[in-house]
């Protein structure tokens, strides 16, 4: 199976230059716990991830209001990304290997086309696990939440930062 067979589409996003606030209002609306953050410069090109944790983390480490906070100043940036014509093991691999639980799809110009997640990963387990067809399963879904969930050395938190 490939990446846009199970991708959601029509993601919502921010810019680097909106608050957390707003960033926020996005999650609470559209009840996820990420947004992919896009370029200022009018293209949907991916610069960044901000997730819940990290607009809480800023608003108590930095004694602040979310409004007051740029989401371009606590996003992560170095996002890892899969195509939309890759192998669903592949975007598995690349959720492993970068500790995420959510992944976003772009074209050839790292432009926005969706997200597929761990929860997508594990619905469609479960779905094929019913009809008897196993390209994902349970297990591989598993071994992901596994590798995620596993606890980073100070280098890796340092580099990711």
């Amino acid at each position: 199976m490939k990446v846009e067979e199970l991708m959601t589409q029509n993601v919502r996003t921010c810019r680097p230059g909106d608050t957390l606030s707003a960033a926020s209002q996005l999650m609470w609306d559209g009840d996820c716990g990420c947004v992919p953050v896009i370029s200022d410069d009018g293209s949907k090109r991916i610069v960044g991830m901000i997730t819940d944790r990290d607009i809480c983390m800023a608003v108590h480490f930095r004694g602040c209001r979310p409004r007051d906070i740029a989401v371009g100043d606590v996003m992560s940036t170095g996002v890892r990304t899969v195509g939309p014509s890759e192998d669903l093991l592949d975007a598995e691999a690349i959720m492993r290997d970068a500790q995420v639980r959510r992944l976003p799809v772009v074209d050839a110009n790292q432009e926005l086309l969706g997200l597929v997640s761990l929860a997508d990963l594990a619905r469609e387990a479960d779905r094929k696990r019913k009809s008897k067809q196993p390209p994902i399963t349970e297990q591989e879904v598993g071994d992901t939440l596994t590798a995620i969930c596993a606890p980073r050395v100070p280098s890796q938190l340092a580099a990711s930062a």
